[in-house]
């Protein structure tokens, strides 16, 4: 059918004053993510397929282009630059985002969690909220990922707490928790960014790191290290986040796409991620690894009372919002009460 000119004048006037959008190319927006994993893991390839999908289901209106390895910075330099527009996202581990929202580190609260199925249970009655509180900081949080249990590794065995007295234990750059949980122990930790782990176990900054099974093996610290202690220290997570603003100038089906394929992805990394701590324990042995675990029970204990001991102090600092700790608090004791633990 012909156009009459009249309506076709009228047709370009819109779309030159921008009342009427074209849908062309230059609609598409590439988001860059961020991230300290490296090129390989199992993360990052799950991450290639997902933008791969990304990119199949918006017809090309959303593309994902990761960095990964670090090349980006560490954490503190990815949030910058995210504020700058350099970057529009990341995935961060809790610690690393805790300037932004410290609440999300109280799932690592030391020796909180004794097995999966209590994570299971308080994370299924508080992600939402944790996500609603990224949110509010000014990030679309797209997953909060499991990563699995950290035990202490080192150079020399550690059965009890008082062995850590003379070690040089990393903690995470800004890691406010593991930092009073150590220092209530007597320990003085060194702060450094995980980027700059590998480097410091080479030259002997430190001696002491912690970390899931499968993370210490993809970063390569077992090979500077002789001994896993073999007592859950802190239960991880990390987070996927997209710079709020930037987020919603995506369409809505653009986002639900985005949210959906992050979502699916995570789920499965989540079940690769258990399977594949049992393994990486395995792996770890066969590598010469020697586990060790405390001493006596009583010394289990002890190290109980010092986290215990690190809530106190934390919750006098004021960090983190006393109402979340306090319904974390209740989940837990009512799934220990239903199942009759400790």
């Amino acid at each position: 059918m012909k156009i009459p000119v009249p309506l076709l004048r009228l047709l370009v006037l819109l779309v030159l004053s921008g009342v009427v959008a074209l849908p062309t190319a230059a609609h598409a927006r590439t988001l860059k993510i961020a991230t300290v994993v490296p090129e390989g893991s199992a993360w990052m390839q799950e991450m290639r397929q997902v933008a791969k999908e990304i990119a199949t289901k918006t017809e090309g209106r959303v593309t994902l282009k990761f960095y990964p390895g670090g090349v980006m910075g560490n954490d503190k330099t990815v949030l910058r630059k995210i504020r700058a527009g350099q970057l529009q996202g990341g995935a961060f581990t809790s610690g690393a985002l805790a300037p932004v929202y410290p609440d999300l580190e109280l799932y690592g609260i030391p020796l909180l969690f004794r097995s999966y199925a209590e994570v299971d249970y308080v994370r299924e009655r508080m992600d939402a909220g944790m996500t609603a509180g990224i949110e509010k900081a000014g990030f679309a949080a797209l997953a909060i990922s499991d990563g699995g249990f950290a035990y202490l590794m080192s150079e020399k065995p550690a059965r009890q707490v008082g062995d850590l007295a003379d070690r040089k234990v990393w903690i995470q750059e800004g890691d406010a928790m593991s930092m009073t949980a150590f220092q209530v122990a007597g320990v003085s930790p060194i702060q450094l960014p995980l980027a700059d782990v590998y480097t410091a176990l080479q030259t002997g900054l430190v001696d002491t790191v912690a970390g899931p099974a499968m993370g210490v093996i993809a970063l390569q610290w077992h090979t500077k290290l002789e001994y896993l202690t073999d007592v859950p220290l802190s239960y991880l997570t990390g987070v996927f986040v997209i710079d709020r603003k930037v987020f919603a100038k995506l369409g809505p089906a653009d986002q639900r796409v985005v949210r959906e394929a992050v979502r699916d992805a995570g789920a499965r990394l989540d079940a690769a991620t258990r399977e594949g701590e049992e393994g990486a324990r395995q792996a770890l042995r066969g590598q010469g690894i020697e586990f060790v675990t405390a001493t006596t029970p009583e010394e289990v204990e002890r190290w109980h009372d010092i986290a215990g001991k690190a809530l106190v102090a934390l919750r006098e600092k004021r960090i983190y919002s006393e109402a979340v700790i306090e319904e974390l608090q209740r989940h837990l004791r009512e799934y220990r009460n239903a199942s009759g633990g400790p």
